[in-house]
């Protein structure tokens, strides 16, 4: 089964008087819907866009794995245990929050910030925070707290890229366009899919794309 979900029916967040654009692809604060709660792993997939100077003050993540891609500009990140870093494009950031953390998110560079953030369901709650900066991302990233891997491909135009044979598969097109069976999926378009064996997505003009290959939780907790 392929569920595609268009850039334009994000549920709309943020606080533009701010400098904050966030679009989630998942139920998310006051945006109910009992039948997008989450998808294999992933309870949220959020588009964030901020303005020079702008940002998230510091506030509290417990019992969730957050991974973090820049698609443009500089998002620097403190957290109360202890960690100051500056995250570009083509970094991953990852923040375990486990038993609780609290974290201030800005852009303070002079030219705005975009990136995608995306928290997952540990398999087990709790534990001590970790936190870890991956430069210039080129290897899938495994993410066993959550029993998942996510892959980063930029295919060129023409380009194929097998989608995993997991469980669960989240595809989030962050650049470009690429075919999945009979749908062209645009920058900000995601692809859930639960049947994944055998499909392929097709890169129509150059693209860079997330996809997160997943365990279904009830088979990893046994």
């Amino acid at each position: 089964m392929i569920r595609i979900q268009r850039a334009g029916e994000r549920y709309p967040g943020g606080d533009r008087a701010a400098g904050i654009e966030t679009r989630h692809a998942l139920s998310f604060g006051p945006h109910y819907d009992p039948d997008n709660l989450r998808f294999g792993a992933l309870l949220a997939c959020n588009e964030e866009r901020l303005a020079p100077g702008a940002g998230f003050d510091e506030h509290p993540h417990s019992h969730t794995e957050i991974v973090t891609w820049v698609v443009e500009g500089e998002l620097t990140h403190h957290d109360t245990a202890g960690h100051t870093t500056v995250v570009r494009p083509g970094d991953l950031q990852r923040l375990s929050s486990a038993g609780g953390v609290r974290h201030v998110e800005r852009n303070d560079a002079g030219v705005p910030l975009v990136f995608v953030q995306m928290w997952l369901a540990p398999l087990s709650p709790g534990g001590e925070p970790s936190y870890e900066v991956v430069r210039g991302i080129r290897e899938p990233y495994d993410l066993p707290e959550a029993d998942a891997r996510l892959h980063v491909r930029r295919p060129a135009a023409g380009g194929r890229v097998a989608v995993p044979a997991a469980d669960f598969v989240y595809v989030h097109v962050v650049r470009g366009t690429v075919g999945l069976d009979e749908e062209l999926l645009h920058p900000g378009d995601a692809a859930r899919i639960t049947d994944a064996r055998g499909r392929t997505l097709v890169a129509t003009t150059g693209a860079e794309v997330l996809i997160w290959e997943m365990r279904d939780w009830r088979k990893a907790l046994g």
